[in-house]
């Protein structure tokens, strides 16, 4: 497919690259690993380096072409496999520790930034593979540098895995105490998902879903900075105006996002997949989704209003993203992480922004509680009493949502953790302390809500 630009659109494009933090954050190789199954756990992660560096060789080069050509930055390559736990069930013995190594491995052979598929979907229950890749996950999160690591525990067909939520507040608690003397990083890692989507090329959530191709190229966008200068040059707008005007701003950046993934399709000899148009922030000023809202008339993100104003701008988005371009998918829409946004970091530090307050934002955003920082103490039972509340938002709501939680040791509410880059820091936040263990031990499955049954 051709897209054809106007001058016009041009410039404006050169104008957003320049001065309002317009990029793509991502482009996303997705790989199929399902020829790399072997009973020997060795030769497994053998075949796993070898066909990741094989596919992904010319991933990092054809995007820096791309972006010296056309002027637009592509901050980060990535890759994303089949989920690790089916590939390495047919191994007899030995550990995913050993798979996890050979992704890492060739994720620096290749030079991409992350790697993501160290995963599980365990929403209806385990097999004997998904158990132990997530044993394995706290040393593996530990031991590697570029891996991400992901378990779906809930879907709105099948219900939510309590089982699977008890035990990853019991992971998350061991990847913190593992990564302890790096601030938890390993948590930053892992991600736990209710109807996670098979095409997201965003971490660290990413994985190569069994319904895609051999390989594929999807892409992920980003333009808080866009939306933020529309709507700031125009304070005299109503929510009708503002609307269309983040949908065409919107369509736009989807445009650029389609024209970037085509062309590195064409170059790598692979099909296009998809464009997550979603608004992803950086600590950068300037380049916050929090900063958005306050645009729209908010004193400070987390007080009254922030969800209605949060709901406004994904339906916005999406529906720009939906006009631009047939192949939207992933994730689409706001993302809220608190450590990657100056914005929320500010209002976490003001007290604006509770727990509560982003809970509530998550069922209008794109995501869900990403990269917030708790207590070192925090319970295993705590956390995923948190997670429970995020998946049973996202299987009622028929929509992805996750939890991306550290829980630093030896920090406290009124510490911070910093990480860098585009991790940023994190304001250490309070948590109800009251002991939900009774719950969350009880196990079984949360039953599907009635919406499931629309065959």
């Amino acid at each position: 497919m051709a897209l054809n630009y106007t001058a016009e659109e041009i410039m404006q494009t050169i104008r957003m690259v320049q001065s309002e933090n317009l990029d793509i954050r991502t482009i996303t190789m997705g790989i199929s690993l399902r020829d790399c199954c072997h009973e020997d756990m060795t030769a497994t992660a053998r075949k796993i380096y070898d066909k990741i560096c094989k596919k992904a060789e010319k991933l990092v080069a054809t995007g820096e072409a791309i972006s010296r050509e056309y002027g637009i930055p592509i901050i980060n390559k990535r890759i994303s496999v089949t989920p690790i736990s089916m590939i390495g069930e047919s191994c007899l013995h030995g550990s995913y520790v050993e798979l996890a190594a050979a992704m890492d491995k060739a994720a620096h052979e290749t030079g991409v930034n992350f790697i993501g598929g160290f995963s599980a979907l365990v929403h209806k229950g385990y097999t004997s593979g998904d158990r132990r890749l997530i044993e394995a996950i706290p040393q593996a999160m530990a031991e590697t540098e570029r891996v991400c690591s992901s378990v779906n525990i809930g879907t709105t067909k099948a219900g939510i895995n309590m089982d699977a939520v008890c035990q990853m507040g019991q992971i998350i608690k061991q990847t913190a105490e593992l990564t302890k003397d790096r601030d938890a990083i390993g948590c930053a890692k892992l991600v736990v998902f209710c109807n996670a989507p098979e095409d997201n090329p965003f971490m660290a959530g990413s994985f190569h879903g069994v319904g895609e191709p051999e390989t594929v190229i999807n892409v992920g966008v980003s333009g808080p900075g866009v939306v933020l200068a529309a709507i700031r040059n125009h304070p005299e707008w109503d929510f009708n105006t503002l609307a269309s005007v983040i949908k065409r701003t919107a369509f736009k950046i989807t445009r650029m996002g389609e024209l970037v993934g085509r062309e590195a399709g064409r170059r790598l000899d692979m099909p296009f997949g998809i464009v997550d148009l979603s608004l992803a922030p950086t600590p950068a000023i300037g380049d916050s989704v929090a900063d958005i809202l306050e645009a729209m008339g908010l004193e400070r993100v987390g007080g009254h209003g922030t969800t209605a104003a949060l709901a406004m701008l994904n339906d916005a988005v999406k529906k720009g993203g939906a006009m631009a371009s047939s192949n939207v998918g992933g994730l689409s829409g706001a993302f809220i992480p608190v450590s990657e946004d100056a914005g929320m970091i500010r209002a976490v530090e003001e007290g604006a922004l509770c727990l509560d307050k982003l809970e509530a934002m998550t069922c209008v955003c794109s995501v869900g509680l990403d990269m917030f920082a708790v207590p070192g103490d925090t319970t295993a039972e705590v956390i995923s009493a948190i997670i429970a509340d995020e998946a049973a938002i996202g299987m009622i709501n028929k929509k992805t949502t996750a939890v991306r939680v550290l829980p630093v040791p030896g920090k406290k509410v009124g510490d911070q953790v910093e990480f860098g880059g585009l991790l940023g820091r994190a304001p250490i936040m309070p948590l109800h302390t009251y002991d939900p263990k009774i719950f969350v031990k009880r196990g079984g499955r949360i039953p599907a809500p009635i919406c499931a049954l629309t065959n």
